[in-house]
């Protein structure tokens, strides 16, 4: 089933349950498939890859408002912004542990004999791409940065 069945079947379970917050977010994950399968240049149907960089970038979005709204003191806004993360991560591939990026990173360092700062980019590009979906870039960074530092 494609990730926009998944989505039309979870909204239809999420409106028999009157479940508000999965509602909010499944209706955000539908309106940014429909944008990106309707925009200038693209094909109608999206990748699996197109698809994956998509929830990421919702629940990134998410829990970086719910870390504003913490910060500011508003746990009442923050909850249903992380709520709704939660529900869109449902989605998502299952995420590799910190100890899992970590050995993928050193594989990484060890074929591409990278040595220093300086081979940051050309690291970062491979173990992106070993492990798309699975683990965010802000992991993958900090774990690079202090493999090769």
């Amino acid at each position: 089933m494609s990730l926009q069945q998944n989505i039309m079947s979870a909204l239809k379970d999420a409106m028999k349950a009157k479940d508000t917050t999965a509602l909010t977010a499944l209706r955000a994950v539908k309106s940014a498939i429909l944008l990106a399968q309707t925009e200038g240049g693209a094909q109608g149907e999206l990748s699996e890859e197109q698809e994956l960089k998509m929830l990421q970038k919702l629940v990134k979005q998410r829990k970086d408002s719910a870390a504003i709204y913490i910060e500011q003191g508003r746990e009442d806004l923050a909850a249903p912004e992380l709520a709704e993360a939660e529900v869109i991560s449902q989605f998502l591939p299952e995420a590799l542990s910190d100890e899992e990026v970590e050995k993928i990173v050193e594989t990484v360092i060890a074929q591409t004999g990278a040595e220093g700062m300086k081979d940051m980019g050309k690291v970062m590009g491979v173990v992106t791409q070993q492990v798309a979906g699975k683990a965010d870039g802000k992991t993958i960074s900090n774990i690079v940065k202090a493999k090769l530092s």
